[in-house]
């Protein structure tokens, strides 16, 4: 069975928002611990040295009020000199505050994301080789469009990245008997309510040639100035 690709793309956006606001939501935390130890063993270092002088010996009071061990070393002192009162402040590097919180549920979960973004890799290019056959009714000039998954492959199975206006286009395409449109009916379908979108197909259509070109043997002509027609090379 066939997976449906856009129930796999949603598992694999939540997994990448779980895995991403669980590592954040760790980080936060950490850091707010962090802060919480820093300002209170500033706080006793500077009851304890009665100085507004920071030194080697403030430094080393410092470390050894640091509840967290992790810190010792790592977190710094630094004085505000753009205000009159002295005002001393603790500060630690966000790499360290990473390095310091819990990861392991986010790793597990990033594990878990690169591990379904293989499978639905896997499953999508297994789901092209099936559609292949499937959809030989549909097969134009070695482009395949498959009703299922309103799709349209290549002769090798690749799915062709088609831009949402393309892909509207060579559905209309696909689905004249003809393999033929007029401007006007390409107009009326894709810009009811613009009054004259005729440069605005030509840009579409203009851009659409060389992505049809490439990945089949199929070409679309002018036929007269009043029409476009889908053909084979």
């Amino acid at each position: 069975m066939i997976m449906k690709q856009r129930h796999a793309v949603i598992v694999l956006f939540v997994l990448i928002v779980a895995s991403s606001m669980t590592s954040w939501g760790s980080y936060r935390t950490t850091s707010r611990l962090v802060c919480e130890d820093m300002d209170r063993a500033l706080a006793l270092t500077m009851q304890q040295q009665q100085s507004d002088v920071i030194s080697q010996d403030t430094i080393r009071t410092f470390n050894r009020h640091l509840q967290m061990a992790e810190l010792r070393g790592k977190a710094t002192l630094a004085v505000d000199t753009r205000s009159r009162q002295f005002k001393a402040y603790a500060h630690c590097s966000e790499a360290t505050i990473f390095s310091l919180s819990d990861q392991r549920p986010a790793t597990l979960l990033w594990m878990l994301t690169g591990i379904w973004f293989v499978f639905v890799w896997y499953r999508r290019q297994t789901d092209r080789q099936m559609l292949a056959p499937s959809v030989v009714g549909n097969n134009y000039g070695g482009l395949v469009y498959s009703d299922t998954d309103r799709c349209f492959y290549a002769a090798n199975g690749g799915e062709v990245p088609f831009t949402p206006m393309q892909q509207h286009l060579m559905e209309m395409f696909f689905q004249s008997p003809s393999y033929s449109l007029t401007k006007t009916e390409i107009c009326d379908a894709l810009w009811p309510k613009k009054p004259d979108a005729h440069e605005t197909l030509y840009t579409l259509v203009r851009r659409l040639k060389p992505v049809i070109e490439q990945q089949s043997d199929l070409k679309i002509v002018s036929d007269r100035s009043k029409a476009y027609r889908l053909v084979i090379k």
